[in-house]
């Protein structure tokens, strides 16, 4: 995973440009639908349209509160409700925690204003309710207030599924450890709770002094944005709400017979930005001709379900490539016992199957002219005489015999399914003398 580093000029009126992105078929194409051979495969580009926003997310807002950060939390005060509803236009199920961290030896290193809610009015009046501690020596306790907010403290209960955001700004290094929480404690707790940590240097970039905030956000998969002035703090924030990489990957189910692999696997983008893949749907060698197979391919955002929009469907037509089975068997005489001359007496019966068609028909041709008859049953009997100088004809015959086919040459049996798989057995009789 990457880590971003940018200086605050290169933002813009962030509030003003992010675009609403629910509820829309972020997959393209969204559907697909083939005929293939067993054992055959078809590749096709699939795009995947990230959100510029993460989905469902759950946001943490982690604030240094010493007394050197009065303007830029002023700046947030300023711009919280802006921001929050920015993002609830792009997500409306966004929720928001409001933290804040002070130094080691004050009487609250650790707060949490708010818990996760999607109530605007009080994550808005969490934030007007933060007040400015002393600080004493530059580092502050944010390796401790980070571990809080992970699996290891476990003091926000985020949502099942949810994109987990912390958004962490201050202008000072962090005591290595913090209250017992070392770096590697507190990258363990957030990594853990599947949390990504969007940092932001204030000022100097003295946040990043010790190259904490590079490995946070890097372990994390989040971005680092550095010397950014208090004024340009929440245009900050949301430009980085809207810039940060997410992981694009795919669960699929998938019918016996059939499978979908994406090349690669997985691809990292910046959100808002198109994930591009080659999918690969496969026939298996044994998958069951005829059938029409289903695969869901749902793709996932950093690990979970991008949502409705984010699902594709695969339809897969097996195409039938056995050919029938027919043969010239022995046939009852009109009486219904079968004659004990075989073949040589012209009593036969045509047996005709198929994989997948229910019945097949059947047609003779007469080896010795051009003539064509049928279409014939599955087990139809013939009396078949053969007479070099006579008329081809076919007529019904009597009793157990069904017809009577009079041939200049020998009868080709001829079976041809729905997929147009043919096949042929020859019934071989003696001319009349």
């Amino acid at each position: 995973m990457r880590s971003r580093m940018r200086h605050a000029a290169a933002t813009t009126a962030a509030v003003l440009t992010i675009g609403t992105t629910t509820a829309y078929a972020a997959v393209d194409p969204p559907t697909y639908s083939d005929a293939l051979a067993p054992g055959a495969s078809a590749t096709i580009t699939k795009t995947v349209s990230t959100p510029e926003v993460l989905p469902q997310p759950d946001i943490v807002l982690m604030v240094d509160r010493t007394g050197s950060m009065g303007a830029a939390i002023g700046n947030v005060k300023s711009n919280m409700e802006s921001i929050v509803t920015t993002v609830e236009a792009s997500q409306p199920d966004a929720q928001w925690a409001v933290a804040s961290y002070c130094d080691e030896g004050e009487a609250d290193p650790f707060l949490l204003h708010s818990d996760l809610s999607a109530d605007t009015a009080a994550t808005v009046a969490a934030v007007e309710g933060i007040n400015l501690c002393y600080g004493g020596d530059e580092p502050e306790a944010q390796l401790n207030a980070l571990w809080q907010v992970g699996d290891g403290g476990d003091a926000v209960p985020f949502r099942p599924d949810s994109s987990r955001i912390v958004v962490w700004f201050g202008d000072a290094p962090g005591h290595d450890p913090s209250i017992g929480h070392t770096e590697a404690d507190a990258t363990s707790s957030l990594t853990d709770a599947g949390v990504t940590v969007l940092a932001v240097s204030v000022g100097a970039n003295r946040l990043d002094l010790t190259g904490q905030a590079s490995r946070i956000t890097a372990a994390t998969g989040g971005a680092l944005y550095s010397g950014v002035s208090a004024d340009d703090l929440a245009d900050t924030i949301l430009a980085g709400l809207t810039a940060l990489p997410v992981e694009v990957g795919a669960t699929t189910t998938c019918d016996p017979g059939l499978s979908v692999t994406l090349d690669p696997a997985t691809q990292t983008v910046t959100s808002g930005e198109d994930a591009v893949f080659s999918e690969t749907i496969t026939v298996a060698l044994d998958a069951e001709q005829g059938a029409t197979l289903g695969c869901e391919v749902a793709f996932t955002l950093n690990g979970a379900p991008g949502g409705d929009g984010f699902v594709q469907q695969v339809s897969v037509a097996v195409d039938d490539v056995t050919p029938p089975v027919v043969t010239c068997e022995q046939g009852p005489n009109p009486s219904g016992n079968y004659p004990q001359g075989g073949d040589a007496d012209g009593f036969f019966m045509v047996a005709a199957s198929d994989n997948v068609d229910a019945s097949v028909d059947v047609w003779v041709d007469d080896t010795g002219s051009d003539a064509l008859f049928g279409p014939y049953a599955d087990g139809t009997t013939f009396k078949i005489t053969q007479a070099p100088g006579a008329t081809p004809q076919a007529k019904p015959f009597v009793g157990a015999v069904d017809w009577k086919l009079r041939l200049k040459g020998d009868a080709l049996m001829t079976a041809t399914d729905a997929a147009g798989n043919t096949t042929t057995a020859l019934c071989e009789v003696p001319p009349n003398m």
